[in-house]
């Protein structure tokens, strides 16, 4: 028992489970070596009547290491936004041919950044939403926050340079001399 929150502590409740089954195989003596399932029953109502085991994390730990993966990943580009830049750069040149200065550069170079900066954003997005779920569930472990909060916080800035990217606010494309 945990005299601050009168609950169950996990490990008190592991170790009365081991005395349990030791003291189970110990008293067993001649029965140790039937099969017919009762002991298995046995233990598992004893496990069902056990305090409740709190959740471990796992899911919770996995989606915050996916919210800063996916974070990072807005930060620095994705083979999918390569591809789709790659993309608009042909139909850019496909689409260019015979037209003046400034729409060369437009289909060219233009579509392309921008879908580069519309293909981080939605990772971006992604990342700040994954990190917003694993911030509002309760009772999470202090490392699965902390990680929820650094793929928020990637999430974020990837967010605020696509947003700059995809309106020319940091970089605009080169004019026609």
């Amino acid at each position: 028992m945990n005299p601050k929150t009168d609950e169950i502590d996990d490990t008190t409740a592991k170790t009365d489970l081991l005395d349990d089954d030791f003291q189970d195989e110990a008293g067993a003596g001649s029965d140790a070596g039937s099969d017919d399932g009762s002991d298995a029953e046995e233990v598992g109502e004893e496990v069902g009547e056990a305090a409740p085991v709190a959740p471990s994390g796992v899911g919770a730990g996995a989606a915050a290491v996916v919210s800063a993966g996916l974070g990072f990943a807005a930060l620095t580009g994705t083979w999918v936004g390569k591809v789709a830049s790659e993309r608009e750069t042909l139909i850019g040149q496909i689409k260019a041919q015979g037209g003046t200065a400034a729409q060369q550069i437009s289909e060219i170079y233009g579509d392309a950044w921008h879908t580069t900066a519309l293909v981080n954003g939605v990772f971006a997005l992604l990342a700040l939403i994954t990190a917003a779920v694993v911030l509002t569930r309760p009772r999470r472990p202090v490392w699965v926050r902390a990680v929820a909060v650094a793929g928020a916080v990637l999430g974020g800035i990837g967010l605020l340079l696509s947003a700059g990217m995809f309106f020319d606010l940091l970089l605009s494309l080169p004019t026609a001399a």
